[in-house]
């Protein structure tokens, strides 16, 4: 039931984006991307209730207003839906370019800002950060995952350094988020779907400081994600 929820649900908000997009030139960017928000986090939240999933946040409080650059570990599938579902803050992703091609999914995350990157492709990945920049510039949030894989909440990887050039570059801060538990929903479980509860820490947002470097500032961005992840592992 929740695999063909997510696969069917957005075929038929189609006419809703239609009806946005007609509108987007009569509205403020900060108004048009909570409106074309609204489905994806509907489906987000309709997909963790399916799942059994429950969802336990922290620190939303602490987001700043205006666009960021959202930095989370990833420990399994269920992140993105998670945190469409929960953070009050419009934000696309990046994601593989192989979404673009299934129908009505990838109209809907242009719209929502994602950017698209071909991994098997250097000059596709380097377009994919200058695109990053591009839309964080231009007033809307996004979300990278700085291990660039799952862990599958077998512990968190080394975070790769190009999201601190990305935040940088669009002169926008960092708002670090730990994710814990929603490997239990799936990946832990052979890939089959179950209940699980989920813990999601926002921490407050930081910049690069004038003599840390690039490797200094990922370390610091992995090591607060990574104490976070602890205190939530203790208290669950």
């Amino acid at each position: 039931m929740t695999y063909s929820y997510i696969i069917g649900y957005i075929p038929t908000q189609m006419a809703t984006l239609r009806r946005l997009q007609k509108r987007k030139h009569d509205l403020d960017l900060a108004s048009y991307d909570e409106l074309v928000y609204e489905t994806p986090r509907r489906w987000a939240t309709n997909i963790l209730k399916k799942a059994g999933a429950t969802v336990e946040i922290s620190g939303t409080e602490q987001l700043p207003r205006g666009p960021v650059l959202l930095v989370a570990n990833h420990e399994g599938n269920f992140d993105i839906p998670v945190l469409i579902s929960k953070i009050p803050k419009p934000f696309g992703f990046l994601s593989k370019v192989e979404v673009t091609k299934i129908p009505f999914i990838a109209d809907w995350m242009t719209e929502m800002n994602c950017v698209f990157i071909d991994r098997s492709n250097r000059r596709s990945a380097l377009k994919s950060i200058d695109d990053s920049i591009e839309t964080l510039r231009n007033g809307h949030s996004l979300l990278l995952f700085p291990e660039g894989t799952r862990s599958k909440g077998q512990g968190i990887r080394e975070f790769k350094s190009g999201f601190v050039r990305i935040a940088q570059k669009a002169g926008v801060p960092i708002v670090p988020i730990a994710i814990y538990g929603t490997s239990r929903l799936m990946e832990q479980q052979s890939n089959r779907i179950q209940p699980a509860k989920v813990y999601v820490q926002v921490l407050p947002s930081v910049s690069l400081e004038e003599t840390e470097s690039i490797d200094e500032f990922k370390q610091r961005v992995q090591h607060q994600i990574e104490r976070a992840l602890a205190k939530l592992q203790k208290g669950e």
